[in-house]
């Protein structure tokens, strides 16, 4: 009987002992696995910090940018100006004076064109990228800014002397270029090498119609190698009131527009599993991006590149969040356009070139670095 007694009591050891060693090692791995991931949060939360610093003092920094390049552009040209002189002309100066008239006729409007240029061209760069899931869309590489050129042209063949014809010839003009791309793409082979393709092809027939309207009717005021290379000069209120309150609507309007262009990257059946309407929001965003393109052909001419460089380089600065993107590009397309017009101006002083040329140097090794742009070590298929 002692022995049994000491064999079920040396069991019952055993058993508490196995037990209370599983329950020991279970518990000791919940508590490595707990603080595992509360290491994992503590890391993601001081990366998520550090981003947003450096977001944030990006964004400052092209605020800045912004402030400089605007100021810059009104001091500087044929007539160098200083911060006195603008002062004294916002302050009561002699409206009769010559600084007065440069300043509030000329250099103003041409600085304010070019930051309601820059801000609509970059915007619908970044729309037309996420709407045809294309990193090489933009207004000028699919033909948008072209087709807005030739209504612009047969509003002046038609409607000599009508002030706000060309803004709306040139808005129905993109709007109807870019419909005709995008169904191309949706019907037809949608890479990368087709649009673009495509859009060549559609520029080189709207400016054949182009010089064509020019030479039949020599009359047209406008002066054709500027309009194609797109140019800020001989800026006015009254030219630039029109279109820039349509392109500043659109923008605006745009912004509220961020999480659908969020969800539209993530592809068709996904956004509709979340209730998008994929055609309807595409069209909004389509129309939206007309808008501004057409607009700002409208005043400035054929301006390139903008819309393909800027959202390129904020995607790389701040991501793809179309919530930081849209707005960091406003800033950082208003800045570029307002160097490059400065640049062409000093460039060749006393004579100004075209800013349009400026963003064509710039802009045509940036369009070939994307085409050869190599990704994971393999050249990204078209």
């Amino acid at each position: 009987m002692l022995k049994i007694s000491t064999v079920s009591y040396q069991e019952k050891s055993m058993d508490n002992y196995n037990n209370n060693g599983y329950d020991n090692g279970y518990n000791n791995n919940d508590n490595r696995n707990n603080n595992h991931n509360n290491n994992n949060n503590n890391s993601c939360n001081k990366q998520h910090i550090i981003n947003m610093g450096k977001n944030t003092s990006t964004i400052i920094f092209l605020i800045i940018l912004l402030i400089t390049a605007s100021l810059l552009s009104i001091m500087l040209g044929s007539v160098r100006l200083n911060v006195t002189d603008i002062l004294q002309c916002f302050i009561g100066r002699d409206k009769s004076s010559v600084t007065y008239i440069l300043i509030m006729n000329i250099r103003i409007p041409r600085t304010f064109g070019a930051i309601i240029a820059g801000m609509g061209l970059s915007v619908a760069g970044v729309i037309l990228q996420s709407v045809m899931n294309n990193a090489l869309a933009s207004p000028n590489t699919i033909g948008v800014n072209s087709g807005a050129g030739f209504f612009v042209m047969l509003s002046l063949l038609l409607f000599p002397n009508s002030v706000y014809a060309g803004s709306f010839a040139a808005f129905m003009g993109a709007l109807l270029t870019t419909l005709c791309i995008y169904a191309l793409a949706y019907f037809a082979d949608s890479s990368r090498t087709t649009i673009v393709l495509a859009g060549i092809t559609v520029s080189s027939f709207l400016n054949a119609g182009i010089n064509t309207i020019k030479l039949l009717n020599a009359d047209i005021s406008i002066n054709l190698t500027s309009f194609l290379m797109g140019s800020l000069s001989g800026l006015t209120i009254k030219k630039i009131l029109l279109p820039c309150i349509g392109v500043i609507i659109a923008v605006i309007i745009t912004m509220f527009f961020a999480r659908p262009l969020n969800i539209l990257s993530l592809g068709d059946d996904y956004a509709r599993s979340l209730g998008l309407n994929v055609n309807l929001t595409r069209f909004i965003l389509l129309v939206l991006s007309s808008i501004m393109a057409g607009f700002i052909v409208s005043f400035a001419g054929l301006l390139s590149f903008i819309g393909l460089i800027v959202p390129h380089i904020c995607r790389n600065l701040f991501g793809s969040d179309a919530r930081l993107l849209l707005p960091t590009s406003v800033l950082l397309g208003a800045s570029f356009v307002l160097i490059c017009d400065i640049t062409a101006r000093l460039l060749a002083a006393p004579f100004e070139l075209p800013a349009g040329i400026i963003m064509a140097f710039v802009g045509g090794p940036f369009f070939m670095y994307l085409l050869l742009k190599k990704k994971g070590g393999r050249r990204v298929n078209a």
